[in-house]
């Protein structure tokens, strides 16, 4: 396993990113807005972390070794630079609005009414920095009368289709063990960004842009499912070979598979390998139609005849056929992965505080100009006197600041 070593205060020099020269101030807390900025912190931005005397929330929560470092946190806000303070006080307001114009993009995932009341609207904003790309990443379109609801991820999936067909063919819906609609609108979010600064590249001009959970999510959702809905009059939305479900994980000698023959001939030069030429000629096997309609009857097939070898010797036989096939692993299985072991995806470093940490690196891979990590996630208000100082204030400016706790700084 790779293993990069930080300097004492948790910095690595590394080739700058495609992202470097562009500043994001991050007024995003939780999930989707964490993730979305790490990613432009992993493109080479200079991100700065804005953060309340209480923390972000997934400060705490999760897996931890030091109060206010859990692993989600850690997770999430790689590639920053953490600045805290009370902007419930005149005096931290002011230390944001110098802070603005020397950003190229605003991030938050407050409710607009919220981020309007602390003064950082979209218009307040930009009359500070009027080219700027700001991002706000909102529950529900604002267009819409949910416009200002609050909204978690739970609520999202409920409300975009996955907790329904999630729920098909089982006694009651239930959510996805993962923080689908957070993440998945973080990276559209990212997008977003992205577009709107090749935009203001071109033109000079920056603009509002929301990213709204829900919608985002249902698009996610219909791209595979809109059906006969696609059609007018509508018919019937959904994905039918998906929905009906069948393809399973094949159980074998010793765990689980995940095996794809996918085509005919693939279906045929696998029963014929394993002895079973009687099946190969069914239609249920050479007729895509009815492979696909009645994938149970197909998947539970070859369950009875994985479950005759081990899992190794199935991977063996998989490659040599040419057909696509892993095994099934487990959370903890994956650092272990020969694929994720041979391409460094995890590595280990030395937090200042924490100690020895694992993280993924970034897997998106830029020749000319290399994602990285070149920070880990910073304890709160970390970076405060650095970064006041480069807004022109004066130490015993700042140490006033600190002493009024307008300014809050947590080892």
């Amino acid at each position: 396993m790779n293993k990069t070593e930080h300097s004492a205060k948790g910095a690595i020099p590394e080739a700058a990113g495609p992202l470097s020269g562009i500043r994001v101030l991050d007024m995003t807390a939780v999930v989707l807005g964490p993730l979305a900025t790490q990613t432009l912190g992993d493109y080479g931005a200079d991100v700065i972390k804005v953060e309340s005397p209480a923390g972000d929330l997934v400060r705490t929560g999760s897996a931890t070794r030091r109060p206010g470092m859990a692993s989600v946190f850690l997770g999430l806000n790689r590639n920053k630079r953490a600045l805290c303070i009370d902007l419930r006080q005149p005096e931290g307001v002011a230390i944001l609005r110098r802070i603005v114009p020397g950003c190229d993009v605003l991030v938050h995932n407050m409710r607009v009414e919220a981020i309007e009341r602390l003064g950082f609207g979209y218009g307040a904003v930009t009359a500070l920095r009027p080219d700027i790309v700001y991002c706000a990443a909102t529950g529900f379109d604002q267009d819409g009368p949910d416009a200002g609801k609050p909204a978690f991820d739970d609520v999202i999936q409920a409300a975009s289709g996955l907790v329904a067909i999630t729920g098909l063919g089982k006694d009651s819906p239930d959510f996805i063990p993962t923080l689908v609609a957070d993440k998945t609108t973080g990276l559209v979010l990212v997008n977003a960004v992205l577009a709107a600064l090749l935009h203001r590249e071109r033109t000079g001009v920056g603009q509002y842009v929301e990213v709204p959970m829900l919608e985002t999510m249902a698009s996610f959702v219909l791209a595979e499912h809109m059906g006969a809905m696609t059609f007018d009059p509508p018919g019937p939305a959904g994905y039918v070979r998906i929905l009906a479900g069948g393809r399973s994980p094949s159980p074998t000698k010793d765990g689980y598979i995940g095996i794809l023959p996918y085509t005919a001939d693939r279906w045929m030069a696998f029963f014929d390998a394993v002895g079973r030429r009687d099946l190969a000629g069914l239609p249920l096997i050479t007729d895509r139609e009815q492979r696909t309609v009645r994938s149970k009857e197909v998947y539970a097939l070859l369950a009875t005849i994985t479950q005759t070898r081990t899992t190794a010797e199935w991977m063996k036989l998989c490659h040599e056929l040419d057909i696509p096939a892993t095994p099934v692993y487990g959370l903890d299985d994956l650092r272990n992965h020969p694929q994720l072991v041979a391409t460094g995806l995890f590595q280990t470093a030395q937090h200042p505080s924490v100690g020895t940490v694992r993280y993924t690196r970034p897997a998106t891979k830029f020749a000319a100009s290399p994602a990285s990590v070149r920070r880990l996630a910073p304890t709160l208000g970390q970076h405060n006197e650095e970064i006041l100082r480069e807004v022109g204030f004066r130490d015993d400016e700042i140490a006033a600041l600190r002493e009024r706790k307008i300014l809050i700084q947590k080892e």
